[in-house]
């Protein structure tokens, strides 16, 4: 079993229990809600930095999935969650977003559109995790992206279908399209 901050008791005292999407958790979540709400991370930013061996690479071809890493701030959505359903969530992301524990699982704090504060469950990158690839320039990101495919299919849908949920929510990320505009341009 995983060891998170959750074991330790800090989040008993939870009223409520929120889980926050900031990539496909947000249109892919896996588990029953009851509330689904977008929701805003301060101190962390949506970010391509984790090198993917599983679902999008393979340890000899990585290819690049998102990341909560730290500084500015995240739009994602925040999921309500049923209390009678936690433990049986908890199990589900853990398996799904700690495959390699390049995420540690935190709770943050988050304001929710209506003005709410809550805090939630979220997985934010490991920064000295092997898999961390740190700031990448564009035309690296595009590369990588490009090239690279794992057991969830190609790295490049990954992007693009990342790109499309968060249009469709009215969430703009300015580096990921210039990532997503520079793998969609035609190999030089």
């Amino acid at each position: 079993m995983v060891a998170s901050i959750l074991d330790d008791g800090l989040a008993s005292d939870m009223n409520e229990f929120w889980v926050f999407g900031y990539g496909s958790l947000m249109w892919n979540p896996g588990f029953a809600f009851e509330e689904r709400a977008h929701a805003r991370a301060f101190g962390f930013r949506r970010s391509l930095c984790v090198r993917s061996y599983v679902h999008r690479g393979t340890p000899e071809q990585p290819g690049l999935v998102l990341g909560l890493d730290r500084g500015g701030s995240c739009r994602g959505v925040a999921f309500r969650v049923n209390e009678r359903d936690r433990e049986e969530v908890l199990d589900y992301l853990r398996r799904r977003e700690l495959v390699t524990n390049v995420y540690k699982e935190k709770l943050l704090p988050l304001t929710l559109t209506d003005g709410r504060q809550v805090r939630a469950v979220g997985y934010v990158v490991d920064r000295e995790h092997v898999q961390y690839a740190g700031a990448l320039s564009i035309e690296d990101a595009a590369l990588t992206v490009r090239s690279s495919a794992g057991q969830s299919g190609p790295n490049d849908a990954y992007v693009f279908n990342t790109l499309a949920h968060l249009k469709q929510m009215g969430i703009r990320d300015l580096w990921l399209e210039s990532v997503g505009q520079a793998v969609a341009a035609p190999a030089a």
